[in-house]
């Protein structure tokens, strides 16, 4: 192994426990989404904040602040320091490690930059990344502002577009790793251009389900119409395009969002299927160990959102529904890596 071989895969193994890190940051952060803990700190303090309150003192200081705001005044009246600890904890945590990853990212990116083990190419990546993993704090502080006004609950919009920048970040900073480590052919066989195309139409529609369930989470849209298959006893339930204008009912509509969040994990599922039909057929082991393994994800995501549905949203579904949701498209990507190389 070369000098420019072994420097790639030590920054790919710093990627990757990067990956890891924001894996765990999504987990927490759906947690405080179904704990509603999101607005138990109602300052955003980027370098001091990382201190959590140590003392009777802070802590009366912190639940006082949070008194003056919507979500204690409407929804939270009476609650007591006990139970405020708890959600404190939740919202605490996700921000704590939201600065754990800056940390990460940014020491180890500044020593491999003295070292001059960053190739030319890759720079600019790297800074794209660390670009918009600070945009994501800043996306994530005006997500929480909108639950700080009238209305005790913050905006579905921004809620989904602070997951879609993470998972985002997830997905470029997991194909640039992959990238590292994989040998990439030339030229692609013929045979493989076909599935290579649908995964990364595969890939999108994933990303694409992950914004659908951030509307699910942000409109509550899990905690009704909770059987399958049928929504309202009905394949095609009545009252899916009611809100006028028509567009409004993909992002409004409670109804309307369930509906298109099932009906994509049906086309993803369908297209998954064909991908890994054809994967099964090429000659390399690792591609069809692949698709084998992106399809085993398909399924078991689909059948845990099932679930998740079925039973209300209990918490430990509704995470795992979340978790299942990035090692999905991680699989994804990572069949689509194993086609391109050798």
């Amino acid at each position: 192994m070369n000098s420019e071989t072994r420097n790639q895969h030590q920054i790919a193994i710093w990627l990757f426990f990067v990956c890891l890190m924001i894996f765990g940051m999504v987990i927490v952060g759906g947690v405080t989404r179904l704990t509603e803990s999101g607005l138990s700190m109602v300052n955003w303090k980027p370098l001091s904040g990382i201190i959590p309150p140590l003392n009777d003192a802070e802590w009366a200081r912190e639940f006082t602040a949070y008194q003056q705001y919507p979500e204690y005044q409407k929804v939270n009246h009476g609650m007591s320091l006990a139970e405020f600890k708890s959600i404190f904890f939740w919202e605490y945590s996700h921000r704590l490690l939201g600065r754990l990853i800056g940390m990460v990212f940014f020491i180890p990116f500044l020593v491999f930059l003295i070292k001059g083990m960053v190739s030319s190419s890759l720079k600019p990546k790297l800074w794209g990344m660390f670009f918009l993993g600070g945009l994501q704090g800043v996306l994530g502080w005006w997500m929480v502002k909108s639950g700080l006004v009238d209305r005790p609950d913050v905006s579905h919009y921004r809620l989904t577009a602070h997951l879609g920048l993470a998972v985002l970040i997830y997905l470029y900073i997991f194909w640039v790793a992959s990238g590292l480590v994989m040998n990439r052919s030339v030229d692609m066989p013929e045979e493989r251009k076909r599935p290579a195309q649908l995964l990364k139409i595969l890939v999108g529609l994933i990303f694409v389900q992950i914004l659908l369930g951030g509307l699910v989470a942000g409109l509550n849209a899990g905690m009704i119409y909770n059987t399958w298959p049928l929504m309202e006893e009905q394949i095609i339930p009545a009252g899916l395009y009611d809100m006028s204008p028509w567009y409004m009912n993909i992002f409004e509509n409670i109804m309307t969002v369930q509906f298109n969040h099932r009906v994509t994990a049906y086309v993803i599922g369908l297209i998954g299927l064909y991908v890994w039909f054809m994967l099964g057929k090429d000659k390399m082991i690792m591609v069809r160990r692949s698709g084998h393994l992106m399809m085993t994800m398909i399924l078991l995501q689909m059948g845990i959102g099932i679930l998740t549905l079925i039973y209300v949203v209990p918490i430990p579904l509704a995470a795992a529904h979340q978790a299942g949701a990035l090692i999905t498209l991680s699989t994804a990507l990572f069949a689509l890596r194993r086609l391109q190389g050798k």
